[in-house]
């Protein structure tokens, strides 16, 4: 029988609207009843555009009894539908808040909001706290049964001002004097879910609410927000007629918290309705604070993609202590590869989820960390023709030209050209930002190769040396007498040895050797 084609919810973070127009739905509701079986406390990290939204928006439906809607759905039979709990939901998706005080006014008119829904009155609406405890007390009074809180977004106020530290910590505050009321309110609540973007600690922000369950890194809520293969195969059949389904994958997929790899909904949805591969998350959100704290740090742009941290780094997150593997990670740049327990503590590899997020933060970095962003665009388009031809006389004279465009005044403004690693990372960024399939530090018998490129049905092997700090040189002669090559003879294509030498003093290429096997 042949599905129907729906429309598709792009933006849409209201399930009733979902559920009563013609829209695509993947049910969520047998990990919201699995979630709603214990009276606990909840907290779930995931990057923006996610769905958080839409789910927050569907457990208040399910607590406030609205049966209509679940008809149909897994949890519907298993529900009790004459039960209603009061709802009290908070949001700060909507917006930039650039002070205390624009908080604390936000803050009140959500309570406000909550208040004339629930029937209910806070005796002094300038205090903040003070009218949240209120309100969750009068809920339960009125209703005989105990609040839900849902907080979605709970960590944006701070986000938004992220790169100013006092406005940031100012927000800090300001948020920890509304969530500290929860703490105290346990006998007048039911439910409490929290949502955001990044896990700051319980002691900066929570205050005391030890009971705060993080499900971030829960195997069985993995698949909570994003679509599986087995959504985009059922619930999105009708879409997938005239697409590479293996381009889908390579492109959109690979999100991972341990359990079952998700896309995010959002690349998907703009992919049927345009049927264009690009970066549709990636270009909704510029992340210039992360561009800009990996050139702060000086960072290897070639290990990006192959961090590894600890479970205690990856959930650290403060306004003076954001580390680089947890930005990251939390933002949704970087997933989980594999997760190791080693003496006591969890271990993980990150990567890259997919084509899209590699390609488009390298090309972010290349319009930082190179001269006349326009330039770096030219100069992927023309890498890729280069090596589609296999000229590497070309690919040569490509990057000599390249670095020697960049003047001088540039180098005195931009400490990060005189970063040691700066030359080989604005090089393999350049590989990186065309897509290419690129494995670096590929370990071999003999010791591991700089960087290996398989396009076109040829392997390219590169070794990098900055001459200052290996004045010997010899890059392709290192290749040659570690038979690094061997490693690729049985694969029968061609492979093209390449040493590639660097001059901090000359600021270009000084070394450009070739062998093809």
């Amino acid at each position: 029988m042949t599905q129907l084609r729906r429309q598709l919810p792009i933006g849409i973070q209201t399930f009733a609207k979902i559920r009563e127009g013609e829209y695509y739905y993947v049910d969520k509701t047998p990990l919201a009843w699995r979630l709603a079986q214990t009276s606990g406390y909840f907290f779930l990290s995931r990057p923006r555009r996610f769905g958080k939204s839409l789910f927050l928006d569907t457990l208040k439906e399910l607590f406030e009894g609205n049966e209509p809607l679940f008809r149909g759905l897994d949890i519907h039979p298993r529900w009790d539908w004459t039960v209603r709990y009061p709802v009290i939901a908070i949001s700060f998706g909507g917006g930039v808040l650039q002070s205390r005080a624009e908080l604390d006014r936000r803050i009140r008119d959500i309570l406000r909001v909550n208040q004339e829904r629930l029937g209910l009155v806070c005796p002094d609406a300038q205090d903040v706290s003070g009218c949240f405890a209120e309100l969750i007390r009068q809920a339960h009074a009125q209703t005989g049964q105990p609040a839900v809180v849902l907080i979605d977004e709970y960590d944006k106020p701070i986000l938004d001002n992220i790169a100013d530290s006092e406005t940031a910590l100012a927000m800090r505050e300001g948020l920890k004097n509304l969530y500290s009321v929860i703490k105290d309110q346990d006998a007048h609540l039911r439910f409490v879910f929290l949502t955001g973007v990044s896990k700051f600690s319980k002691v900066s922000l929570f205050s005391g609410l030890n009971n705060l369950e993080d499900i971030t890194l829960n195997a069985d809520y993995s698949a909570l927000c994003g679509y599986t293969e087995q959504d985009v195969d059922t619930v999105f059949a009708p879409e997938l007629d005239g697409l590479d389904r293996a381009e889908i994958r390579r492109w959109y997929n690979g999100y991972n918290w341990l359990g079952e790899a998700v896309y995010n909904p959002f690349d998907l949805l703009l992919l049927f309705r345009n049927r264009r591969f690009q970066p549709w998350w990636f270009e909704t959100g510029t992340p210039t604070f992360l561009i800009r704290l990996l050139t702060e740090r000086e960072t290897w742009l070639p290990r990006l993609g192959e961090l590894e941290t600890d479970a205690d780094l990856l959930s650290t997150f403060e306004v003076d202590n954001i580390p680089t593997e947890a930005l990251m990670f939390q933002a949704g740049y970087l997933t989980i590869a594999r997760e190791e327990w080693l003496g006591g503590t969890y271990y993980y590899q990150l990567r890259f989820p997919n084509r899209e997020v590699s390609q488009s933060l390298y090309s972010s970095l290349l319009r930082i960390w190179t001269h006349e962003p326009e330039n770096a665009v030219r100069n992927r388009k023309q890498l890729y023709r280069l090596l589609q031809s296999n000229d590497l006389d070309g690919l040569k004279d490509l990057f000599h030209a390249f670095f020697a465009s960049i003047p001088n005044d540039w180098y005195r403004n931009n400490p990060i050209a005189r970063y040691e690693g700066y030359y080989a990372s604005v090089f393999y960024s350049y590989f990186a930002a065309v897509g290419l399939d690129i494995v670096l530090e590929d370990a071999t018998n003999r010791g591991r190769i700089d960087m290996t490129v398989r396009f076109n049905g040829r392997i390219y092997l590169f070794e990098f040396k900055v001459v200052e700090v290996a004045p010997e040189g010899r890059a392709l002669q290192q290749i040659k007498d570690r038979g690094y090559a061997e490693k690729y003879r049985a694969a029968g294509q061609p492979i093209h040895l390449i040493g590639v030498e660097f001059s901090r003093e000359g600021r270009n290429l000084v070394g450009f050797e070739v062998e093809t096997l």
